[in-house]
């Protein structure tokens, strides 16, 4: 007898498949906080750990395939996944699994963040045979992929520095087998992303925040994004709303740790603190004149 609980969820399941960054700026906690923040639950598996601060990455343990693959296994053997989001994967071996759970599964909605080098820090995040694999394979088996100016130049080829090569990269990588692609361009002056979509592209612009705390912003994005889509948006939609939820969640950041601190991902969820002597009597029941007295 299933459990009727799997038929009806009130929020939709996501699924990121990443790496573990302890200072929770980027990779699965940025996800988790995301998907949080857009009325979706988050469940993860975790592709890789890695030691790193707001001051950059110092090194990469990536997680065994096996472990990883029984991760991915259980998890979807036990909750329906609206949607998957795929960050940084380590090594070609771990790569090779998510292709084959996504073509097992054939999910809805994929979307794939190819992480491949920090911003800070010189770990490798994604191997050369790695990144060779999401070229020539993982690209063609997702919705949409969402890199950055140097990762589009990495898997293009194209030395991707302004606008117009961005647009290049974008139309390559359709080329290349892609549905459909998003060129970030926070690395430029003035944030414009580059959609392509079905052969058309289109520019976005954004607002420049004047703040250095940016650490997990790629992820953030692609997670807003998956979230968005998740929720029934089109592809169009839901760039627009993940690059003003990112905007502002840049906006409301706050200084964590001596580098580029994270993002406020639950900027909606923030309450004033109580004013100082006025407290709430928790009404839980239990009173401390109420708990039994040892004897």
């Amino acid at each position: 007898m299933s459990n009727s609980n799997h038929h009806s969820t009130a929020q939709p399941i996501l699924l990121t498949i990443a790496g573990f960054d302890p200072s929770c700026g980027a990779g699965i906690a940025a996800d988790l906080k995301t998907f949080a923040a857009h009325n979706c639950y988050g469940v993860a598996a975790v592709a890789a750990l890695t030691v790193q601060s707001s001051e950059g990455v110092k090194s990469v343990h990536a997680t065994p395939a096996p472990t990883l693959r029984a991760q991915l296994e259980t998890i979807a053997d036990d909750v329906p996944l609206a949607a998957v989001k795929i960050g940084m994967l380590a090594n070609r071996a771990n790569a090779s699994v998510v292709a084959e759970f996504l073509d097992a599964r054939k999910f809805a909605h994929v979307v794939l963040d190819p992480v491949t080098r920090p911003t800070a820090g010189n770990a490798e995040l994604l191997d050369e045979p790695g990144l060779k694999f999401v070229r020539q394979e993982l690209l063609k088996r997702v919705s949409v992929i969402t890199p950055n100016i140097p990762e589009a130049g990495f898997l293009t080829g194209i030395d991707v520095k302004d606008l117009a090569t961005m647009k290049d990269a974008a139309v390559k990588l359709v080329e290349m087998g892609a549905k459909s692609v998003i060129v970030t361009g926070g690395h430029l002056d003035k944030p414009i992303d580059v959609l392509c979509d079905g052969g058309v592209v289109e520019t976005f612009g954004g607002d420049h925040i004047k703040s250095q705390n940016t650490h997990g912003s790629g992820c953030t994005y692609s997670s807003a994004i998956a979230a968005q889509l998740a929720s029934g948006l089109t592809l169009r939609q839901a760039v627009i709303l993940a690059k003003a939820y990112v905007t502002k969640a840049i906006e409301k950041s706050f200084q964590v740790g001596k580098g580029p601190g994270p993002l406020n991902q639950l900027f909606r969820f923030h309450q004033d603190p109580p004013t100082r002597g006025v407290h709430e009597v928790p009404q839980h029941g239990m009173h401390p004149a109420a708990e039994p007295t040892a004897h």
